[in-house]
């Protein structure tokens, strides 16, 4: 299980939710579960309208990240993420500080999510 804290101006306190391990459900869906208000429009990773900045909540090395095509480009383009930041995540597993919430799956780790 992961803890997933959920922390922005648009709710009024931070607000924990568990994610199952295994489940292969996007952080954009887990809020939508537990109505958590992050932004959205297409759903598809390609607007860019659902970008929030993550944070591991341990000392462990983070999980292995996966960076869609899409969200390269589209956080990239938003000048959320540099190329460095890209080749870190794919050589190094260092995941960078913003992710699309429609493409970013959530993993065995407890993180923070501000949007």
């Amino acid at each position: 299980m992961a803890n997933v804290t959920f922390c922005s101006p648009k709710i009024k306190k931070d607000l924990t939710v568990y994610a199952t391990a295994g489940d292969c459900s996007t952080l954009l869906a887990l809020a939508k579960k537990h109505k958590v208000p992050v932004e959205f429009e297409c759903e598809n990773g390609e607007c860019g309208s659902c970008a929030v900045e993550v944070a591991i909540l341990s000392n462990k090395q983070p999980m292995g990240v996966h960076l869609t095509e899409k969200e390269k480009s589209v956080l990239k383009l938003a000048g959320k993420i540099t190329k460095q930041q890209i080749a870190d995540s794919e050589v190094t597993d260092i995941p960078p500080p913003w992710r699309l919430a429609c493409q970013f799956i959530v993993r065995n780790e407890d993180i923070l999510v501000k949007f």
